[in-house]
Order: structure tokens, then sequence, then C-alpha cells
């Protein structure tokens, strides 16, 4: 197994997401034909805080979901069932949950209110084996990592992201 280093994960990641280039459809028939779609979004604060927060959760589960999987994949290699047995306890409702217990506390104003915005969102679905609170902290978790990602925060989002990590004791 490779040596792990929070050092080479958190710079291997970065530089994963910075390679990431927008893509430009031309020629289509396709009335979106000339749309840049960006992987790594360039968007003020305020443009990423109009967005509901089901959709910021929508897109931070993706993003803490590559991010955690990028994390065990550079710990070194790993038979895939240990890999989803790992990236899925770090995943789940009640995981997310706790580590929102450790980082409440060090977010700011802006931050909180998009947690809480996530948190309180009347969501039509409910995680499997989770409780109601566990699955709305960790709604609010993913909202407040899909956030930071539009607004371009990517430090912050690793930093949150090893965390929530640390928490769980992975």
């Amino acid at each position: 197994m490779k040596n792990f280093n929070k050092a080479n994960v958190r710079e291997g990641f970065l530089a994963m997401l910075d390679s990431m280039k927008a893509v430009k459809r031309t020629g289509s028939e396709n009335a979106d034909a000339d749309v840049d779609y960006r992987f790594l979004p360039e968007m003020s604060e305020a443009e990423a805080r109009t967005y509901a927060p089901l959709t910021l959760a929508f897109l931070g589960d993706a993003v803490y979901e590559l991010a955690v999987r990028t994390m065990l994949v550079q710990r070194g290699d790993m038979r895939p069932n240990e890999l989803n047995r790992r990236s899925s306890l770090l995943a789940r409702a009640h995981a997310q949950s706790q580590a929102m217990e450790k980082i409440e506390p060090l977010l700011d104003e802006t931050e909180a209110d998009i947690y809480r915005r996530g948190r309180n969102a009347k969501s039509n679905t409910m995680a499997k084996n989770a409780t109601v609170g566990d699955y709305r902290r960790a709604t609010g978790f993913e909202a407040l990592i899909g956030y930071l990602y539009l607004a371009g925060k990517r430090e912050r989002v690793l930093e949150l992201i090893e965390i929530a990590v640390n928490v769980n004791g992975q």
C-alpha cells in the first residue's frame, strides 16, 4: 500500500480539479450547442447563494463523493469492495451528521446560513437506515459543500471534507 500523506491527497485532488477545463459544444442542432459546460464554475458567492438548497445538496453530494473516493484511491491500491465499503461508511447520513457536530462551530455566518437552509429544506425522500435528524443534517452538509464548490472555495471544501473524514475515523 502506498504511503498516505494528507498533503499529497490535497494536492492530488486540487490538481485534478484544476485540470478540468470547460467543454464547448458547437455545431449541434441542439439550441444549447454553443454553451460552455464548466466543471469548475466561476461564479460569485452571491450567485452561488441563489441556488435552492436541495440543488446545492445535489451538487455537494457528488463533490463529497468524488473527494472521498479520490482520497481513498490515493491511499493505495485496495480491492473494489473495500473501497466501496469505506466510501459508503463516509457518505452515509449518520457519518455526515456526526461530522457536522464538529464542523458547525467552525462555520462563518454565510456558511452557517447555507447549512441551515439545506438542513431545513423539505425533501420528499429519506435516506435508508437514517434518522430524520441525521438525514437533515447530512443534507445541510451537502448543501454547504455544493455552495462552497460553486463559489470556487476549493480549499475550504477540502478543509471541511478532511474534518468529516477524520471525525469518522477513515
